[in-house]
């Protein structure tokens, strides 16, 4: 099973400083909008989301649909699909994607440590 492309999202306490220091790293803005709260950056072997008052913990996260790049691709599980295939092998979710709808949807679960996994779907 393929659950798209991976990326980091952080909860962040300040935005603007957060950019800086990971910009620092080699980083550079490849989406987002700062005043809004949320910037995407990459670096050529990773994504990272920061996201200032959104989230209460970091997150991992998976994007099918999309490359690393965030460029659509022709083939893809949608999340409906994903998220059956992980309800039959036991996985107990933290929401649900509507498996009667069609288009973006998402999916949360939490791992055995705690840590919240988003599996969302932007197409």
């Amino acid at each position: 099973m393929n659950l798209g492309a991976f990326s980091l999202s952080l909860s962040v306490k300040d935005i603007a400083a957060s950019q800086a220091f990971y910009e620092k790293l080699g980083f550079t803005v490849m989406g987002g909008e700062r005043e809004q709260g949320w910037l995407i950056l990459k670096s050529p072997t990773c994504v990272l989301g920061l996201f200032q008052g959104m989230f209460e913990k970091n997150m991992l996260t998976f994007n099918p649909g999309w490359d690393s790049n965030a460029q659509p691709l022709e083939q893809f599980m949608d999340v409906r699909e994903i998220q059956k295939v992980l309800k039959s092998a036991g996985i107990t979710l933290d929401s649900e994607a509507d498996e009667n709808a069609t288009g973006p949807a998402s999916f949360m679960l939490t791992d055995p440590d705690g840590n919240p996994v988003l599996v969302d779907q932007h197409r």
